[in-house]
Formats: structure tokens, sequence, C-alpha cells
């Protein structure tokens, strides 16, 4: 049986109800699917149902998808029932491998065969979590940023038994639902926010540890300074734009990372030459998509406005 169209999806399935769970079923919700859930915890339906009411004023502000409702939930009394019809799962069960491996094995025995299947792992790799599944090849790694319902990352990426049609299934899929998908090229662990995040966490507790600076100059830094940039702005296009009209083949021929004062972090760069300057450069470029520095300058201060009037109002 053929797999449904990404954007046709009508009923999803959320195993496990915690925080991440019930945020993605109120995301779910909100973007207009049915939705049956499952948890083992004698208190999961409650604890659902109070997560998903305290997401629910946020996604009624963001705007609710037509037809959108509570009603379309349904909490199952099995796992099977759950995942039974379900034109896609998203596992979040907590992040033990052992449970993983069992509960995605279980998962991949009762739901359609046609089913694409996503765990939100916050750091293990779908080749170790499909270990005892019978049909490993739809299996991928769905990863949120808390709170699901909010954040519009998901990083996906599949294991090596994983087919490749079904993570650009999942891709489109994430899109269709309203999340931003990042397919990732191969597994890492920690995947790619997390670990970008876990750098910058380590020198903030470095610099605490040895009274550099103090936890609220840290967060007034990061709020009120790069933190800005980055909710539209990565640091590739934010240093490109620091490279002039010589973009980031100029920065890196002037300031390569590690020419600063080694002072500056504790952290230790690879060596960017050759291809791997290449491939930064022409990643740059890519991503600037033939807009040139001023048009750059221009989409970069407009944002940097309307983030700056946002916070003003909230």
């Amino acid at each position: 049986m053929a797999r449904h169209e990404p954007g046709s999806v009508d009923h999803v399935a959320c195993i496990g109800a915690g925080v991440i769970g019930s945020g993605w079923v109120a995301h779910f919700l909100a973007r207009g699917y049915r939705v049956s859930a499952w948890d083992p915890a004698p208190d999961g339906e409650a604890r659902m149902n109070r997560l998903v009411d305290a997401a629910w004023p946020a996604l009624e502000s963001l705007g609710l998808a037509p037809g959108a409702g509570r009603d379309r939930l349904r909490f199952a009394p099995s796992l099977a029932e759950a995942v039974g019809g379900a034109a896609f799962v998203q596992e979040s069960a907590p992040d033990r491998l052992d449970l993983k491996v069992k509960l995605l094995a279980e998962i991949d025995a009762a739901a359609p065969p046609e089913t694409v299947i996503a765990s939100s792992t916050s750091g293990f790799g779908m080749t170790e979590m499909q270990a005892q599944s019978a049909r490993p090849e739809r299996l991928v790694v769905g990863h949120p940023f808390n709170p699901p319902y909010l954040v519009p990352l998901v990083e996906v990426v599949g294991g090596e038994k994983t087919a490749a049609d079904a993570v650009d299934w999942a891709c489109a899929f994430y899109e269709a639902a309203g999340k931003t998908a990042v397919k990732m090229t191969r597994e890492v662990p920690g995947f790619i926010a997390n670990r970008l995040q876990e750098a910058l966490w380590y020198e903030a507790l470095h610099m605490v540890a040895a009274g550099e600076a103090t936890v609220e100059e840290i967060d007034t830094a990061l709020t009120a300074g790069p933190g800005l940039r980055w909710a539209f702005m990565g640091p590739f296009l934010t240093f490109h734009l620091a490279g002039g009209e010589g973009g980031m083949g100029h920065m890196l021929d002037h300031w390569p990372p590690g020419s600063m004062d080694p002072a500056w972090t504790r952290l230790v760069p690879p060596r960017v030459e050759g291809a791997l300057r290449d491939r930064i450069v022409e990643g740059c470029e890519d991503e600037a998509a033939g807009r040139d520095t001023s048009a750059l300058i221009g989409e970069r201060d407009r944002k940097l406005i309307a983030v700056l009037k946002a916070l003003r109002e909230a």
C-alpha cells in the first residue's frame, strides 16, 4: 500500500504524552489533524490534557488551521489502537536507549506498513534505535525543539537501515504540518542545534566558574546582542556580512578561525583552508541566493527592527 501524500495526511499518532509528546499533540491538533495519543502512565491522559490546555491559548493566538479543535483528539487505550490507521507516528518516550529500541519495535509491529515513524529523541542515533525493528527502513529521527507547538525547528535524519524516501517523506510532512525541517546529511550525536547550543553553554559555564562574567551578564549579552540576529540569520550569513562586499571569502582570508587572540574561546577551531574554505564560501553564496551584500543588510535591518518592535510590545 502506498504512503499518503505528505500534504494529505489527516490522522497522526503521538506515543508518549510527557512535555514533548503533549507538545506535539497540541501542535498537530492546532494544524487540523486528527490525533490519537497513548501513554502507559496511569495519569497519562490527564497530564496530556493539562499540557494541551496550557498550550492552547498560545496556539489560538497564532491562529488555528481550518477545522482544528480539541475534539479531534482521542486518548487510545493501547499503543496498537493509537497507531492503527495513522499515516504518521511521532514517538516521544523518555530518552533511554533500551526503552526507545523496544518501543520503536512495538510501534513498527503495530503501525500500518506504509506509515513513517519518527522519534523525538534528543541525542540517540536512529541506527542504534532501529536495531530490533522488523521494518527499520521507515524509521527516522524527528527531533523537535521545546516547546514543539511554538518552535518550528525539527531535525530529520535516518539510520543506516532507513530508506532515503522515508526521510524525504518525513521532511515534506513536517513542512506541510507547519514545521521547519532540516534534513541532516548524516547522523551526528546531539544533531545540529543541540551541539551548537551545548558549545555556547559550556563557554558560558567556564566564564561563570572563572569569575569572568555573571549569569545575568551572559544572558543579557546574548539576548541584547547576537541572539537578536540569530532569530533570522545564523552565524554563517552573519559573518558573510562581516566580510563586506567580499563576503565570507574576504572574512576567512583576513580573519581565519584561530587567528584572533586564543583567549577569546576555550574551543579549538578546525583549519579552514582548501576544500573546507570553498565549501563554506559556496554555502554562504547558496544561502544568499543571489542577494548581494546591500540586499542582505537591508533584509537583516528590517528583520531586526521587527524583532525589536515585537520585544517592546511583549
